[in-house]
């Protein structure tokens, strides 16, 4: 069993690698002059079960090709078996066509990875768990529920918490979360009436006294959930905190999070915090190697991954 990592997020890699008792394979994965993408494997690869950890966060496209250029790397080499372990699936959010002449790109990042040479691919949450037949190989997308039941027991103790989904769309995984910690599930349901007018936001079930819980699996500008803290503590919930499995925090998000109604906004490390997150007291990083790492361990002994959530 090899470890190889791109450059997308170390630390994560180094702690995936640290929790399987694993050195890190020795690889270069450096710029040329004009900015294109050069791998050299400076270990055997021959006959190995190799998996290659790489998110494909911002900056999306140069990460994407990394990982690419890392399994045509590793495919060269003779590998008996490549696993692409991607904590952070990028483009998953452009899963169907929304209106005429537009892509599909979570199902040509899909083709991509696989024409590269990939045997199978190990996700986190993703955005729409239809992606997965977007492969033609083997793909296991773990789930962070785990990791949050933990947390949330070790945190919030005996508090009388309501998980709430930030919208419609999620209904599903908060409930399933709810599910594991005994909680009861509220909604947000935002709607614009009509273009140029703000959103209207109802809360479905009654928060009054609670600890809410906001579940998501991507936070980018972090509006939303905003919006949605707010509507909570107006409704009359006592404190509104949000777990999240991927911190994307593009643009502003840092600023509109420590502005806003939220008391804490906690989030894996599936995409590496920036200094401005560290920096806060309203962003908590949950840990997400061990779970991680089991998976690849249970992989290389071909045993069962699902059971890490029964």
């Amino acid at each position: 069993m090899k470890i190889l990592a791109g450059n997308s997020n170390l630390p994560l890699a180094q702690e995936i690698a640290t929790y399987l008792n694993l050195p890190m394979a020795e690889c270069a994965v450096r710029r040329f002059a004009d900015n294109e993408v050069f791998v050299e494997i400076q270990e055997n690869m021959r006959g190995e079960d190799v998996f290659i950890i790489q998110s494909t966060s911002f900056p999306a496209n140069d990460h994407l090709m990394e990982l690419l250029i890392m399994i045509d790397a590793v495919r060269r080499a003779s590998a008996r078996r490549i696993t692409a372990v991607i904590p952070y699936f990028g483009y998953a959010r452009q899963d169907r066509k929304p209106g005429p002449r537009t892509p599909i790109s979570a199902k040509l990042v899909a083709n991509l990875i696989q024409s590269a040479g990939a045997d199978r691919v190990l996700t986190l949450d993703l955005h729409a768990g239809q992606i997965q037949g977007f492969f033609d190989i083997p793909t296991d997308n773990l789930i962070a529920a785990p990791v949050f039941v933990i947390d949330i027991h070790a945190r919030f103790g005996d508090e009388e918490l309501m998980v709430v989904s930030p919208d419609v769309g999620g209904v599903v995984r908060a409930r399933a979360l709810g599910n594991r910690i005994g909680a009861d599930l509220a909604i947000v349901d935002k709607r614009r009436e009509r273009a140029g007018e703000s959103e209207v936001m109802n809360i479905i079930g009654n928060v009054e006294g609670r600890h809410c819980l906001l579940v998501d699996d991507i936070v980018d500008s972090a509006g939303t959930l905003c919006n949605a803290a707010a509507a909570l503590i107006e409704a009359g919930a006592l404190k509104v905190s949000a777990y999240v499995t991927h911190g994307v925090l593009s643009g502003e998000a840092c600023d509109r999070v420590n502005a806003s109604k939220l008391e804490k906004l906690l989030c894996t490390n599936t995409i590496a915090p920036t200094e401005a997150i560290l920096a806060s007291d309203k962003f908590q990083i949950i840990k997400i190697a061990p779970l991680i790492g089991e998976a690849m361990r249970r992989t290389a002994e071909e045993n069962s991954v699902s059971s890490l959530f029964d």
